[in-house]
């Protein structure tokens, strides 16, 4: 197996609703804010070769939204999605499987391109990687959540045929399940805090088991457990979800993979009288 970096740039939100409840007097002294409270966050992606597989999980914010769009997030950096994929050899057509922890538009806006008037995969060859419950929350949202699930980023993955559902059912909050192998070395653990039924890779690698950490723990900074976004539409859920996975990762020397950390790729967390912190950080490439 093999994992690349998959960058595909920065955008910006409010300091804010990234850190819910926690003073700006604390998060502002590791995450400084512009002078419209905004913060700069990443889009990080992660490629698993895998088996004869190359699997994408998640894809940024895409390409197809207009200028009005893409002008409340302040997108930024020079990186892109395929030139990320370019840097390591490959194109969109060689991936075999896009892996969507969950559909809100900056984790999967870029499953879909604009070609004229139509939307289209980006990922032709691809099969797309969702489960029955996110699908049904995604495609019938709710008011809180309505402006993160776009329509063009989602039923065009359902009509084009190339859209699958991982097999996972139901537990209680605090028995959530791993299925085990979707892919050799890849398990995935069900979350409902964030939003409902988030999925996180777990990826067996050279010895340690990397975490996909998704919006469930979204940077470095969000480890101690009230560090929890206004975006969770179960706060209190998310709380428990990340003491569960904060715990088994200290026990085991997992590292953490983070999606939108903008300096920090990777880190592995300890237990310590104040509860799991960050012990080390570091580069996947380092691995």
């Amino acid at each position: 197996m093999k994992l690349y970096t998959i960058d595909t740039g920065y955008f910006k939100l409010d300091g804010g609703a990234m850190f819910g409840v926690v003073p700006k007097v604390l998060w502002g002294k590791v995450h400084p804010a512009d002078e419209r409270n905004l913060c700069t966050w990443a889009m990080r992606c992660l490629l698993v070769e895998t088996d004869g597989r190359l699997i994408l999980i998640d894809n940024g914010i895409g390409a197809k939204q207009d200028a009005k769009f893409f002008g409340h997030y302040h997108l930024h950096g020079d990186a892109t999605l395929e030139g990320s994929l370019k840097k390591h050899g490959f194109t969109p057509e060689d991936i075999t499987d896009v892996f969507l922890t969950h559909l809100h538009f900056d984790h999967c806006g870029g499953s879909i391109k604009r070609v004229g008037e139509k939307l289209v995969p980006a990922f032709k060859n691809a099969t797309y990687w969702s489960n029955k419950f996110h699908w049904e929350w995604a495609t019938r949202p709710n008011p809180r959540e309505k402006a993160s699930f776009l329509k063009e980023n989602i039923l065009p993955i359902q009509e084009s045929g190339q859209l699958k559902f991982v097999d996972v059912e139901r537990k209680d909050a605090t028995g959530n399940p791993y299925v085990s192998e979707l892919f050799p070395g890849f398990d995935v653990l069900l979350v409902n805090g964030h939003t409902d039924a988030m999925m996180i890779p777990h990826i067996a690698y050279k010895g340690h088991t990397l975490i996909y950490m998704a919006d469930l723990i979204p940077s470095a900074n969000h480890i101690p457990i009230p560090w929890v976004i206004s975006y969770d539409t179960r706060p209190l859920l998310s709380m428990q979800e990340k003491a569960l996975v904060l715990e088994a990762a200290a026990d085991k020397g997992s590292i953490l993979y983070f999606e939108h950390d903008p300096v920090t790729e990777c880190a592995v967390v300890e237990h310590t009288e104040k509860g799991v912190r960050l012990k080390e950080t570091l580069r996947l490439e380092d691995l």
